[in-house]
């Protein structure tokens, strides 16, 4: 209905929110406007520089620095875009002297950014498991933080402009890469960590938990003056995955706070450990809001 509030919504088309993009599920009491933005990602610095969104998919190392830096934004529990093993994600080119974990150190590694959530993964892996000395890494971004606020260390170095991470692996200016979603399937690139395939599921189930990236978040005002509408939102969230059909095991979209416990204490850790924010945050302290609005959820 016209007299309905509209929500200004940042969020990608996944089997888990395919139903509300579509409008295959409407909401009670409020409207949807989605950005248009093919993939979320592109919208973040917007989500979290100018406010622009009510409603926002934010990758959750973005959201730990949102916090960090006060922004006016709440976090639920429900995880869109499937999380994913990160082992893989560590490449080098095979058409050149082979990288291995050991010999990181004095290396030229490329990442998208430096707060970027799958790199923070990554590096956990590499810190904790491996033992790599991050420090001794010569860290190669190619675009700023989503938060102007923080600005990339000394002695990490910004790619030429006009260059890409592949462009450059490809071309020895680069040793390894750490690269996501966009991996391209060719052969020259090579995972770094040995047997990664089988790694992966195997740290998984020693922490008990898959590694997960993007969450949804809410202006924190809206959970303060139009709660019913918040929960209405949570509630076709969780509608959009049980119309989405996927049942994989493990469940690569948990919803709710303690399924996401153990990932979200781990990924803080991890960020507060290289230097992403200042402490690491509990997964109670970032669902405050979310508690206010579910006290059945609370601990």
């Amino acid at each position: 209905m016209s007299d309905q509030p509209t929500f200004k919504t940042l969020l990608s088309e996944y089997p888990n929110t395919r139903a509300l993009r579509s409008g295959a599920l409407r909401p009670s009491g409020f409207n949807f406007e989605f950005a248009d933005v093919k993939v979320a990602n592109r919208g973040f610095k917007r989500a979290v520089r100018e406010l622009e969104f009510d409603v926002a998919e934010l990758a959750l190392v973005t959201y730990f620095q949102a916090k960090a830096y006060g922004k006016p934004l709440a976090l639920l529990p429900a995880v869109v875009g499937a999380g994913r093993f990160q082992h893989h994600c560590l490449v080098y080119n095979a058409e050149r002297p082979r990288v291995t974990v050991a010999g990181l150190a004095g290396k030229r590694i490329g990442i998208r950014a430096h707060a970027q959530t799958t790199v923070t993964w990554v590096r956990g892996v590499l810190a904790n498991d491996y033992g790599v000395p991050l420090d001794r890494v010569q860290w190669t971004t190619f675009e700023d933080g989503h938060l102007a606020e923080f600005a990339d260390p000394s002695g990490f170095e910004r790619a030429p402009a006009g260059k890409t991470m592949v462009g450059m692996l490809l071309a020895g200016e680069l040793d390894a890469a750490i690269i996501g979603t966009d991996l391209p399937d060719d052969p020259r690139l090579q995972p770094v960590l040995p047997d990664p395939h089988a790694a992966a599921p195997a740290w998984s189930a020693r922490h008990g938990m898959l590694p997960i990236n993007h969450m949804v978040a809410v202006r924190t005002e809206l959970c303060q003056e139009q709660p019913e509408r918040v929960r209405e939102l949570y509630r076709l969230l969780l509608a959009g995955k049980q119309q989405s059909g996927v049942t994989a095991v493990p469940d690569l979209t948990p919803y709710g706070v303690e399924p996401n416990r153990r990932a979200l204490d781990l990924l803080a850790r991890y960020a507060q450990e290289q230097g992403l924010i200042p402490q690491a945050y509990t997964t109670d302290e970032l669902f405050g809001d979310f508690y206010r609005l579910f006290p059945d959820q609370a601990p």
